[in-house]
Formats: structure tokens, C-alpha cells, sequence
């Protein structure tokens, strides 16, 4: 694998010596103007030529355009002109008719139009050069970026071997806990599980931490209801034993009244606590 990454540098480095320009396309002409300097009879930068850029080279495309402009207004000028005082001063004088300048505007507007035609095929065609040449260099650039990346790869390699290396030897016995001695995927899936019963148990707190305040209003409310029969069980327990010491010292002959009175009352006792859950 070592072998096959420096075989996959070596050929990106060999790639990257050679110099990938569209500009080295012009050096023919560019030399020819950087021999004979008054040969170039624009107003453009020479300095384009010998060290050209995108912008410079937009500058020059924009300049010669407008030139060529010009000269091509220029030559037809000068053209028809000649034509015409040819014609004139011709033994004997060319005349044209109507008819041939109909046959001949005809004409011109076939050739204008199958210009028209060739222009725009040729506009499609550049704008698709522009498109492929962003593209390429975009490419390029990734390129580069990863052919540094995977030139300083072996150096981190090797950085990571050795920390693995001294991480290794300082380890610990392993422990008695098999939690500890899980692999990667393993430990991140039993720390998802446990964080999701954390979740859980926060939920159920959240929900008895809510529901706490009014299970303590209904305890006040049951304390509140439950003090006037408290109140009641102590008097029904003072009458009963009332009733039972009566009942054996057996006073003014009261006995039996006192004893029936006194399991209604002890009756009465059970049924409250009963009914309350109070326990004796």
C-alpha cells in the first residue's frame, strides 16, 4: 500500500511539472512580437505578453475587438471608395443598374445572415470553451489541494502510528469491567442507549416534579377533611371509655345502656378508620 501511494505521488508530481496554460498557446505570436517591439502598434501593455494574467488578457481581447472594429470600417471604406471613383474615372465608366443592385443586396443579405449564423455557433462554442475551462480549473485546484494533502498523508501516518504506539505501552491492565473494553462502534452504541434511559428518567422527573404541587394540595385538602373526624374518633373514644369504667363500677344501674352505647361508638370508630385508612 506504501509503495502504491508514493507511485500515486511521483506520477501527480510528474503531471504537476508540466505547465497546464492556455497562454503557451500564443507563444509563437508572442515571440514574434517580443522580437521586433515596433512591430506592435497598439497601446496595449507589452507586459501582457511577458507576464500575462486573466485580467491583462481581457484587457488586450477588449482592445483588438475595438481595433479591429475600426480597421473593418476603415478597409470597407476605403474600399467602396476606390470602387467608386474607379468606376467614374473608367474609360468607359462601369455603371451599375437596379436590378444588379438588387441581385447584389440579395446576395449580401444571404452572406449577412449566414454570418449571423456562423457567429453564433462560434459565441456557443466559446462560451462552452469557458464553461470547460472554469471547470478544468476547478479540477485543478481540488487536485492540487489533494495532491499536497496527500503528500504530507505519510508524515500524519507516521505521527499517528506513533502515538499509537506510546498510548499502547502506557495503557493499564484491562479491567474487570467489560463496558471498558469495547470497541468503538460498541461503546457509542451503549452510550446512545444510555443516554436515551437518562432521557427517560429526566422525563419521568420532570413529570412528578409538575404533578408534585397539586398531589400537595390534595394532601392539605385530606388533612383539612380529615381533622373534624379525627376530632370525633378522640370524642367517641373518650365516651367509650367512659362507658366501659361506668360499666364496671356499674353506677345508678346505667350498665347495659352504657355497654350498647359504647360498641356503637367503638363501632363507629372501626367504620372511620375504615373509611380513612387510619391505622390504630
Amino acid at each position: 500500500m506504501a509503495q502504491d501511494h508514493q507511485d500515486i505521488l511521483a506520477s501527480l508530481s510528474e503531471l504537476q511539472k508540466q505547465e497546464l496554460s492556455f497562454i503557451r498557446l500564443s507563444e509563437p505570436i508572442s515571440a514574434a512580437y517580443a522580437s521586433d517591439p515596433a512591430k506592435r502598434s497598439s497601446d496595449v501593455s507589452a507586459d501582457a505578453f511577458e507576464n500575462p494574467s486573466p485580467a491583462s488578457l481581457a484587457a488586450d481581447l477588449g482592445h483588438y475587438k475595438e481595433l479591429f472594429s475600426k480597421l473593418r470600417f476603415s478597409y470597407l471604406e476605403q474600399v467602396t471608395k476606390e470602387k467608386f471613383l474607379r468606376a467614374i474615372v473608367g474609360d468607359p465608366p462601369f455603371i451599375v443598374e437596379h436590378q444588379e443592385n438588387i441581385e447584389l443586396e440579395a446576395q449580401l443579405a444571404e452572406v449577412k445572415a449566414e454570418l449571423k449564423a456562423q457567429k453564433a455557433e462560434v459565441a456557443g462554442i466559446v462560451e462552452d470553451l469557458e464553461a470547460r475551462g472554469r471547470e478544468l480549473s476547478q479540477r485543478y485546484e481540488i487536485i492540487s489541494l489533494q495532491t499536497t494533502q496527500l503528500s504530507d498523508l505519510p508524515v500524519q501516518i507516521s505521527t499517528l502510528q506513533s502515538t499509537l504506539s506510546n498510548l499502547r505501552s502506557q495503557q493499564k491492565a484491562p479491567s474487570a469491567n467489560p463496558s471498558l473494553s469495547l470497541s468503538l462502534p460498541a461503546t457509542l452504541e451503549l452510550a446512545a442507549s444510555r443516554q436515551k434511559q437518562l432521557d427517560q428518567l429526566n422525563s419521568q422527573i420532570k413529570a412528578l416534579q409538575q404533578a408534585l404541587p397539586r398531589e400537595t394540595r390534595e394532601l392539605e385538602r385530606l388533612e383539612h377533611e380529615l381533622k373534624p373526624l379525627e376530632t370525633q374518633r378522640v370524642s367517641a373514644v373518650a365516651a367509650a371509655q367512659e362507658a366501659k369504667k361506668r360499666k364496671e363500677e356499674g353506677e345508678n344501674g346505667l350498665g347495659d345502656e352504657l355497654e350498647l352505647t359504647g360498641r356503637w361508638y367503638r363501632g363507629v370508630e372501626v367504620g372511620l378508620k375504615e373509611m380513612l385508612g387510619v391505622a390504630n
